[in-house]
């Protein structure tokens, strides 16, 4: 009897002390960000919904109320307030440091596993042809020019290829799946010159356009009211071309300016002009109008593969909303990709999972989703990226196709009642939710393919 009590006094004892040390110490903060966010291009038009704000990189909004704390409500949503700058507002994708929790600096723990082996935990860069720049949340790729039949002028980048040898010599994304993405439009032609340049056969891009996103209202922002893409392709425009006198080997080869000379394209300090380049275009800095030498940097956005924090570049979509929302080129052609069929025999696509109506409130870490993505902004005052979910990605699985499957999930009432609503990481737990009812498809409808396809290279992985 004695010896219980004497326990029960060392256990409220010690109780006490970790109450201390929790004063003392207060709340752990987030780690720092690593490749969120977005960059606001000049071009973008945006109006409607409380606080304003413009943005790019997949993640268009309209500003956000700043509040909210790091804990929810039953909906999933933000509550109470909470002004400390520390907090990581809405890119908390990053690792946090091996440290936390332990009585030692992150400096005492040795390399990721995935420097020994890239299938291992640990940040991986996929998209090697390209230097990636995590604060800015960028990567700077090889600028190539092309010309169509009559000269006119084509610059484009590199990120994916069915030439397994040519993808690990060029640091380029290996996708065998893009073997069978020649359906209809969606594989154009092209024809390699005595100069190393592509002619292609057909496919102009237009980026006049400016760029404009009307939210819906504050409390359901998407669908947008108004969205209207900043570049759009014509009906025989993709980005995925193969080349017909050089094996047959089909690239993913997305166009981020047409018809005007490299002079024209001195932006090697930013500044630049969405009127000539493509939405996420932060920099562009060719060499003369010589096919080689210059340089591109694009935005990147966030996603989660599999539970792994992983960034990518979208640069076409075949919806002119979806390319909107995504600072993308609207290009009709891709649609023309089978979907529905994800890993099957001869399936050239990846399925992209996006939810309509997750969690918002930009210090909420259960944040994601468009509702978000259209109302939230980040502490640089930048729209929150959605934070959607992937299938496979280049050392994660086989089936890497960078031509996405859109299917849109969307949290049932019932669900959200039951506080169920939270931020989902991995294919196979969403597909769970929706297996067991709680995310169906829009409006209470069956989940599945939109039947949207967007071209979305991936970038580098954080685990």
């Amino acid at each position: 009897m004695n010896t219980n009590n004497s326990r029960t006094r060392w256990l409220v004892s010690l109780l006490g002390i970790v109450a201390l040390l929790a004063l003392v110490a207060g709340p752990i903060r987030p780690s720092t960000v690593l490749g969120g966010g977005s960059s606001a291009p000049p071009r973008v038009a945006l109006e409607g919904g409380g606080g304003g704000g413009t943005g790019n990189s997949g993640d268009m909004g309209n500003g956000g109320d700043g509040g909210g704390s790091q804990q929810g409500n039953a909906n999933g949503q933000a509550t109470g307030a909470n002004n400390d700058p520390t907090v990581n507002l809405g890119d908390d994708v990053a690792p946090a440091p091996d440290s936390i929790g332990t009585d030692i600096p992150v400096t005492y723990f040795g390399p990721k596993p995935s420097e020994v082996d890239k299938r291992l935990i640990g940040p991986v860069k996929l998209l090697r042809a390209g230097d990636t720049d995590p604060d800015a949340g960028t990567v700077t790729l090889p600028l190539y020019r092309g010309q169509m039949k009559d000269g006119t002028n084509v610059w484009f980048i590199l990120t994916d290829t069915t030439d397994k040898d040519n993808a690990d010599a060029l640091g380029l994304n290996f996708s065998g799946k893009l073997h069978y993405a020649d359906v209809g439009r969606t594989v154009r032609k092209a024809w390699l010159q005595k100069d190393a340049s592509l002619t292609f056969e057909k496919g102009a891009v237009d980026f006049a356009p400016e760029r404009k996103i009307v939210p819906g209202d504050a409390a359901k922002p998407f669908p947008p009211k108004v969205a209207q893409p900043g570049s759009v392709g014509d009906a025989d425009y993709t980005p995925i071309v193969k080349i017909e006198n050089a094996g047959g080997h089909i690239y993913n080869a997305p166009v981020v300016a047409y018809g005007v000379d490299g002079d024209d394209l001195k932006f090697c300090n930013g500044k630049v002009d969405h009127s000539l380049v493509h939405d996420r275009v932060t920099k562009i800095c060719p060499s003369g109008d010589a096919n080689g030498g210059g340089t591109v940097t694009l935005k990147t956005t966030p996603i989660f593969s599999f539970a792994k924090p992983s960034t990518y570049i979208s640069t076409e979509a075949s919806d002119p909303m979806v390319a909107a929302l995504d600072a993308g080129t609207h290009a009709p052609a891709i649609a023309d990709v089978p979907v529905g069929r994800d890993d099957s025999a001869f399936s050239a696509i990846e399925r992209l999972f996006v939810t309509a109506n997750g969690p918002t409130g930009v210090k909420n870490p259960q944040r994601q989703g468009l509702f978000s993505a259209l109302s939230d902004k980040t502490l640089k005052g930048e729209p929150a990226p959605p934070l959607h979910v992937i299938g496979g990605i280049p050392t994660v699985a086989l089936d890497y196709s960078p031509l996405w499957d859109l299917n849109l999930g969307e949290w049932t009432q019932e669900a959200i009642d039951k506080g169920y609503r939270a931020r989902v990481i991995d294919e196979f737990q969403y597909l769970g939710l929706v297996q067991q009812g709680w995310i169906t498809g829009p409006m209470g409808k069956p989940f599945g393919s939109t039947g949207i396809v967007v071209n979305c290279p991936i970038v580098e992985r954080f685990l």
